[in-house]
């Protein structure tokens, strides 16, 4: 028996709606609670019903361009965030991880797209749970270089999948400017900016 299934006893589930990029699971269960020694004890809570918006898994990457100095962002529009915004978001080169590809690979092909750059060696920084609350998506945030001999095309996404992506760089001596000023409203890329600052910091 796994851990997950000593922990938690799933009642029901049920798939309530399929679209193109979300499964939307209902889920009635009970999960063990902490004791008075804060670890998972014996006692079960109270039966709770939950929902989780299953679209799989993403990966994103910090680029930095070496021959410019510069960390390239991009920007575009993101229509769950009109309400309270403007729809266009600055954000981090990202996008989902296929069923047959790894997540390295998947962001190598973004950032193809979107930049129209091939990348040297990428280390993998964390993976990240955007909304735990809501969703099961998992973001695999990865660093990457470039330079000019790594051009290979113009970017700005894929117009078959009605991609309209402008680049967006800001020299690295004005991140922690970027950081502060509130700017960014995308989780993954505020969490990717705030780890490339502290590597900065530590040179």
């Amino acid at each position: 028996m796994s851990e997950n299934q000593r922990n938690v006893e799933i009642l029901s589930e049920d798939v309530l709606l399929t679209t193109a990029i979300f499964t939307i699971r209902q889920a009635r269960l009970r999960y063990r609670r902490f004791g008075a020694d804060r670890s998972l004890s014996g006692d079960w809570s109270e039966e709770v019903t939950l929902v989780n918006a299953d679209r799989g898994d993403s990966a994103a990457a910090v680029i930095v361009d070496t021959s410019r100095d510069e960390v390239v962002l991009v920007e575009q529009f993101r229509y769950p965030t009109l309400g309270d915004g403007s729809g266009w978001l600055v954000e981090l080169v990202a996008g989902m991880v296929r069923a047959d590809e790894e997540p390295e690979s998947a962001i190598r092909r973004e950032i193809r797209e979107e930049i129209g750059y091939d990348v040297r060696a990428l280390d993998r920084i964390s993976t990240l749970y955007p909304s735990p609350g809501g969703s099961s998506e998992r973001v695999v945030l990865f660093y990457g270089e470039i330079d000019d001999s790594l051009r290979v095309g113009e970017g700005g996404g894929r117009a078959d999948e009605a991609e309209n992506i402008a680049r967006r760089a800001v020299p690295l001596g004005d991140l922690p400017d970027l950081i502060d000023s509130g700017t960014i409203r995308d989780a993954k890329t505020l969490a990717g900016l705030l780890w490339l600052r502290l590597l900065r910091s530590r040179r």
